[in-house]
This record gives structure tokens, sequence and C-alpha cells, in this order.
């Protein structure tokens, strides 16, 4: 009785943990006080706390200033008072990396109450009218300070503050609904991926296939409390099978899983959500007085137009098609070869591609990734891409038991400059889980910036993939790709942990989105560098490090398939292109099926037969649906042909030649959105950049 009164009296007293300073190392969120009841009503809190900000922004007699207009929200925010950035920011990060029915259900309430609020916001006439007043006549302003009255004065323009009423209200009305039906798309994707599994229980069906794979698919039934095998489509457990398994029938299962998600007319189907989104998208660009929805977005990009992102994806095409014909007809050579029997002249289907594909690597350069895997234990891993930061930048890191998590997949870092004081926390999420979406992504639970007081707020970054488990049999092993993914995302970490602007909104990532992809795969360079790998891949069993002749295997293999990886990626963003740069609405009679067919015909190759299967992208294309690469999914091929030129001066000084890193730090790393990016690209490279250099690394031209 006594033990139930104090959990009765505990009950009454507590608070909620978004309203309170948080008590943990370096303020981190306290996922282990947060409960589900917490968010809403958190989430109202911040709302009305944000409009008596408003209101007080508004109602100000004096003049409208540059500080007590545009700063008030910049440098005003006492830490733990910007409740709602605060609780928004753990609650949508929790959707994508450990989600649940009940916290589904409730992203469907605050969703429209979001963005009605943010409407009342960038749509509030007499705040609009104070900025406007400030975007005219201002005090002289730091390089910093104009960057950041231009941002805001704009964002409220292309959020529709210049509309008239009627526009203004058609407005909200076109936001609220794709907002819902972007996580609507979201939730359907993870759902149905999540519902398809590949039970096996013959073991004479595993023919093909790496222990590596059949450990792990193992271990996946055993926690799903069946016998035998289970696959899944997480990419650990996808990629193994449709790259080894011998069972043609089997593959051919997998692959239409995958490619068929959200395409079966069932409540998971995506096909009219992406209509609609598109449709809604196009209407809000005209509204706005934009021809098209991607005429809107390239405003704001480096591209600038549309012409200029159909030029680069036709210099691609134009450059690599050739080698990509050869590619792929090597392919189907090889399976020629291979096949015996009636399958000999069967046609070379989609999910033939990487079997055979792998056996010609095999045979080419005699390297696979299972070869690679033993040297790539996630442990050493972690140490090799930590160790590399410290290598170019001198910071190090330091986990801390202390800082809360999510999730025991969880851990978290200090993580200290080269002059030993604190610089950020970082949180790692490796693996894949029911709650968790696919894919790999960095975020943010807090952003950087300096308070009026000159205080340095560091940011909190977060990793979060889904890289192969370990087994009961053995440590997580990881391939060759899976590092590389590591190094990307590690990428975007470090251009969030270096962030030294004073103002957040300007800071880290929140840099042009064809311009936040060079941090991320530049570091992807690295990873076939013999001075890198040795510094980390070590045999988990013997301890051996990576030998030289399997790194020079590594390293001539680097270009296997180069034009068909990037004939790939440039379909994408045709795909993207032409969904965005409608200037019609899609129709009813027209299948979203066809139009992603049509508008990437000219990466289609003569044995490609992908038009032919009942598949579909954009059903699942979760980048330009609900991810922010609407007209913009481009934006890796743009930031590959940067990657290329700025990893080339790293190549002239040496890999580890820490003054150029630095000058990559203090030029592109910390600097934000203070500048436009060609600003920043142009003093660290001394130049403009050139396709060649992608060119010359790819092997497309000498």
């Amino acid at each position: 009785m006594t033990q139930n009164m104090t959990e009765e009296s505990k009950e009454q007293t507590r608070k909620n943990p978004f309203f309170e300073e948080y008590n943990t190392p370096h303020d981190t969120v306290p996922f282990d006080q947060i409960r589900l009841e917490d968010y809403e009503e958190a989430f109202i809190e911040g709302i009305r706390r944000e409009d008596e900000q408003i209101e007080k922004i508004i109602n100000n007699t004096d003049k409208p200033t540059f500080d007590n207009t545009i700063l008030y929200n910049e440098e005003g925010k006492e830490h733990y008072y910007d409740l709602l950035s605060r609780v928004s920011t753990v609650f949508f990060n929790m959707l994508s990396a450990n989600t649940n029915d009940e916290m589904d259900q409730l992203a469907q309430k605050i969703q429209p109450m979001l963005t009605k609020h943010a409407n009342d916001v960038r749509l509030n006439k007499k705040l609009f009218e104070r900025i406007k007043h400030v975007h005219r006549f201002h005090r002289i302003l730091t390089q910093e300070e104009k960057r950041l009255l231009e941002e805001e004065y704009d964002d409220f323009v292309r959020c529709g503050a210049l509309l008239d009423e009627k526009g203004k209200e058609r407005l909200r009305e076109i936001t609220e609904e794709a907002g819902m039906l972007s996580l609507q798309f979201s939730q359907n994707l993870r759902k149905d991926t999540k519902a398809y599994s590949l039970h096996i229980t013959d073991e004479d069906d595993l023919a093909g296939l790496p222990d590596s794979a059949k450990e792990a698919a193992a271990q996946e039934a055993r926690e799903q409390g069946k016998d035998g095998w289970v696959f899944t489509l997480d990419f650990p457990s996808y990629s193994p099978f449709i790259t080894h398994s011998q069972r043609r029938e089997l593959r051919k299962q997998m692959y239409m899983a995958k490619n068929t998600l959200c395409f079966h007319g069932n409540s998971e189907d995506n096909q009219e959500i992406c209509k609609r989104i598109v449709n809604l998208r196009l209407e809000l660009a005209q509204l706005l007085g934009f021809q098209s929805y991607a005429d809107y977005v390239l405003k704001k990009r480096m591209a600038k137009n549309k012409k200029n992102v159909y030029k680069l994806l036709n210099d691609l095409i134009f450059a690599y098609m050739p080698t990509a014909e050869k590619e792929n007809q090597r392919i189907v050579n090889t399976a020629r070869a291979l096949r015996t029997g009636e399958e000999r002249n069967d046609r070379v289907e989609p999910w033939d591609i990487p079997f055979y594909s792998h056996k010609l690597k095999l045979k080419k350069y005699n390297i696979d990734a299972e070869m690679l895997r033993p040297y790539f234990e996630l442990r050493n891993v972690i140490n090799g891409v930590f160790g590399l930061a410290t290598k170019l930048y001198g910071i190090t890191f330091k986990e801390n038991s202390d800082i809360p998590v999510y999730h025991e997949d969880v851990k978290a870092y200090e993580v200290f400059d080269k002059d030993g004081s604190y610089l950020a926390v970082l949180y790692a999420d490796f693996h894949p889980r029911m709650g968790k979406q696919s894919g790999a992504w960095m975020t943010e639970y807090q952003g950087q910036w300096i308070d009026r007081k000159g205080e340095n707020h560091r940011p909190h970054v977060s990793l979060v993939m889904n890289f192969t488990k370990p087994t009961d049999e053995k440590p997580a092993l990881l391939t060759l790709g899976e590092v590389e993914t590591f190094l990307h995302e590690f990428g975007h970490a470090l251009h969030g942990m270096f962030a030294n602007s004073r103002f957040e909104s300007l800071s880290g990532t929140n840099v042009l989105w064809d311009f936040v992809e060079l941090p991320s795969q530049i570091m992807e360079n690295f990873a076939i560098e013999k001075d890198f790998l040795q510094t980390f891949a070590f045999h988990y069993k013997t301890g051996e490090v990576i030998p030289d002749d399997l790194i020079k295997r590594v390293v001539k293999s680097r270009n296997f398939n180069v034009a068909l990886s990037c004939i790939r990626q440039v379909r994408f963003g045709l795909i993207d292109m032409g969904l965005y740069t409608r200037t019609e609405p899609i129709t009813d009679e027209e299948n979203i099926r066809d139009l992603e067919i049509k508008s990437s015909e000219k990466t289609m190759l003569k044995q490609d037969k992908t038009g032919r299967l009942n598949t579909c992208m954009t059903v699942q294309f979760s980048h330009i649906m609900a991810g922010g690469y609407s007209a913009g999914y481009y934006s890796y091929k743009w930031a590959e042909v940067l990657d290329a030129d700025a990893f080339s001066v790293f190549q002239k000084n040496g890999i580890f030649d820490q003054k150029t890193a630095q000058s990559f730090r203090d030029n592109i790393l910390s600097r934000g959105n203070t500048e436009h990016p060609s600003t920043l690209y142009k003093r660290f490279r001394k130049k403009d950049p050139s396709i060649k250099a992608l060119l010359k690394r790819n092997g497309i031209k000498k």
C-alpha cells in the first residue's frame, strides 16, 4: 500500500519533460523520461508560446528593426523555452527511427495542427509588414545578418505572404492536404516494407547464399518465432539474397516484392497519393506565380533553373550511356555463357542482373562483398571512421553511457575538438528493426547557434542506418557498400558538428539542397584508400590487416558497372523532373507508372526490360514525395561533380593532409548557409567546379 501511494504521488507530481530543463549531459533529450502523451501536450503549449511571441513582435509600438523583429526569434530563444522546435525534433525523428502504431496515429493528429500553425505564422499580415519594412530599411548588417534577413523575407514570400486573402486561404488548404498525404505516403511505405518476408524452410532453397546471409536469416526467423530462415526487404537481407541466390524464382519473388511496394491497389497503395501530391505542388507553385513546381524549387538551388538541371542529366547520359550499354551487354553475355539447358536463351531479367553481375565481377577481379566482410567488423569500422576524422580534423570521440538514448541499439558519443573543448553529441543507430524506416540518414536533435551572451550552443547530431546485424555466431560484419554509406552519413554529421554560425537557421546542413550532399559524398572517396583501410580493416577472427592484394582488387574493380550506376541515378532524376516540370495537373486517366517510364526513356537500355514489368518506382520514391528532394533528386549527381572535383585537392596534397582538411572545414563545413554555396566552394577550390574530375574518376575519360 505504501509503495502504491508513493507511485501515485510520483505520478501526480510528474512534469512533462519537454517543459523542463533536461538536466542531462549537454542538455541532451531525456528519452527515458518521455511518454507518448507528453508529445501532444508539448505541441499545443509550444504553439501557444510561439503565438504569444509573435503577438509581442507585431504589437511592439517601436519602429520595426532588424533587432526587434528578425532577431527576436533567432537570438531570443532561451535554450529550453523553444518548446515547439524541441518537441517537433524529437517526435518526427522518432517517427522515422523508432515508431509504432500509436505514434503513427498521433502523427495524423499532429500534422494538420503544425501545418495550420506554420501557415498562421507565414501568412500573418502584420508580421510580414514588419519584416518587409526591415528588408527595405535596416541598419548596417554583417554578412550573416544580411543572409538571415534575405532568407527570412524570401521564406515569407515563398510561403504566400504576398497573396491576397483568397490565395492565402487556398494555400492553407493545399499545404494542409499535401502535408497529410506525405505523412501517409511514408507510413504506407514503412508498413508495406515491413509486412513482407520470404520464409524458407527447405535448406536447398538457400543454395548459393553466403554463410553471413543464412546466419542473419536464421536469426531473423528466431526473432519472429519461426523455424528455418526469414529474408526481409531491409537492404542487409535483400541485397545478399538478390545477388547470390541460385533459386531464380525466389530471386524474382524478392525483386517483385521490393519493386512493387505500395503498388498493389490495397490500403498501402501510393499511386493516387503520388498523383495528388504532384498536383497540389503544381497548384502551389502556380498560385505563387511559377509555371511549374520545379521552377519554384530551383529558384532556391545552385542549379537555378530546370534548363541547367536537364543539361547536367543530358551531359551525363551522353558521357555514360555508351559505356552503360557495354557494361549491360557483358552481364547478358555472362548469363548466356553460364546458363545451361532451356534457360540459356531466356530473357535476362532485372532479378538476374545482380546475380550475373556478381559472377562477372568475381571472374574479372576476383572480388566480392563477402571476401571483404570479415575485415569490416562494425566496432572496427566505427573506430576507423572516427579515426579518419581525428586524422583530418583532430577531433575525438568518447562514448558516454550517461546520455539517454531512445533504443538499446543506439550509442551516444561526446565529440571533442582538437583543442579538447566540447564540440557536439553524436548518436549512432546502426541496425534495422520493426519501427524503423529503411535507408540511412543524418538528423539533429539540436542545431548550433550562438546566443546574445556569446555562448556557443553545440549541436546534437544523429546517424541512423540499417546495417547488417550481429548474429549468435558472428559480430556485425559490414559490406564495403555499408562502409561507404557510413562514411556518407558521417560526412553529413561532420557538416552538422562543425557548424559555427551565429544563427541556427543558417548553421550546419541548413544549406541549398544541391550543395548539402558535397560534405557527405566527398567522404565516400576514402572507402577505397589503402592508407585509410589499413587503419581499421582487421580480420574479425585473426586480427590480420586487410591484405594489399585485396585492396588492389577493390581499387581495380571500383569502376565496375559505374556507368550503369550513373544512368540509374540519372533515371531517378528524370522521373523526378518529369513529374515536377509539369505545367498541367496529372489527369485521372494518366497512370503514374506510365509517366515515370515516359520521362526516363532516354535512360532505357537495349536490354532493359523494366518497362515491360509491372513495377513502379514513384510510389516508393520517398526522396521526392516525403523527403524534401522533389524537383531536387538531381542533387546527388550535382554534388558528385563537386565532390570529385574537391577530393582531387586531397589526392594532390595527401588524403590525410590537415591543411586541406582545415580549409574544407573553414570554408564549407563550418559555414552553413551564411554565404551562397558557389562563393564557399570557390573559396576552398580557388575555381569553379568541373565535370572533368568525375569523368576521370569513373574512367569515362582519361
